[in-house]
């Protein structure tokens, strides 16, 4: 099994984005009763930021996620918590699957840790996921991720959570491996 990523083409992807988007599982993405224009103009405008970033990872050459990056210090988000240099905020979609495989979504982040990490500018992961994903929270905490501050957004209340490079990258107690 091997991932890539790229940068999402806002023109290029479009189908494929505003379908998974909009469909109902992707309630917590927020996109379900954008037309495909509106995506389109998401995507377009996220396109065009330099502190904002959205990639369509792949695997083994299929489409398999929607992974963006941000600068929280650029971001509303970033007014709900104290901002520190080398904060990176990450967003995570995955893609419908055929046929569900355990172990994938934790097998991906890690794939993206390593993406994530290879910048060494970046210090500390933030998520904010809804409170109520609480799918994607016990995701982030399986990954090694914090609990803070349940906050309120313009559009969510969110739960936020932090891991540090040093926690990502010094071997968990017990010595297991995250993921």
């Amino acid at each position: 099994m091997t991932f890539t990523h790229r940068p999402v083409d806002p023109v290029g992807d479009l189908d494929l984005l505003h379908a998974w988007v909009t469909a109902p599982r992707a309630t917590f993405w927020g996109m379900t009763t954008y037309t495909r224009e509106e995506v389109g103009e998401v995507y377009a405008y996220l396109d065009g930021l330099t502190t904002h970033h959205a990639y369509l990872v792949h695997r083994d050459g299929r489409a398999v996620a929607i992974f963006q990056t941000y600068d929280p210090a650029h971001d509303p988000m970033g007014e709900s918590y104290d901002v520190q240099e080398g904060d990176l905020g990450c967003h995570l979609f995955v893609g419908p699957a055929d046929v569900p495989e355990p172990g994938f979504t934790g097998r991906l982040t890690s794939y993206l840790l390593g993406v994530v990490l290879a910048d060494p500018a970046v210090r500390r992961i933030v998520a904010e996921p809804d409170v109520a994903n609480a799918r994607s929270i016990a995701r982030a905490e399986r990954t090694g991720l914090t609990k803070g501050a349940v906050v309120e957004l313009a559009d969510k209340t969110a739960q936020l959570a932090f891991v540090t490079r040093e926690q990502l990258t010094s071997p968990p107690a017990g010595g297991g491996v995250r993921g």
